[in-house]
């Protein structure tokens, strides 16, 4: 797959704003930080777009501060992290449950061989 990186003059192109703002939101918003690429040039990834969106949405059309756009980001990603990690917890219920079954099948299958050898 191709991971394409966005320059910050495309960017602004595409969200209608001009790049001191997006500046401006680099600086305000922590979880918004495009990685710099050898000429120390900003580089946008498919994910910095995505919240980029999500920040002039909450701005322009919900009327947040930007204080409050922090605060929603980190809401949802908090939000997100608590369901990562209870699917997390739920998998690794589901692997020592199937881990607990092979031993047992295991245990069974040995026992049959040895009552065989005997």
């Amino acid at each position: 797959m191709i991971r394409r990186k966005f320059a910050i003059r495309e960017v602004c192109r595409v969200l209608g704003v001009k790049a001191h703002v997006l500046r401006y939101w680099e600086k305000e918003i922590p979880l918004l930080s495009p990685k710099k690429g050898v000429s120390g040039r900003r580089e946008y990834s498919w994910a910095d777009l995505e919240m980029l969106f999500r920040i002039r949405h909450l701005l322009q059309e919900r009327g947040y501060t930007l204080a409050g756009v922090r605060r929603r980001l980190w809401e949802e990603t908090a939000a997100d992290y608590q369901d990562a990690k209870a699917r997390i917890s739920a998998l690794r219920a589901e692997l020592l449950i199937v881990a607990g079954h092979s031993a047992a099948i295991r245990d069974r299958l040995e026992r049959r061989q040895n009552k065989r050898s005997d």
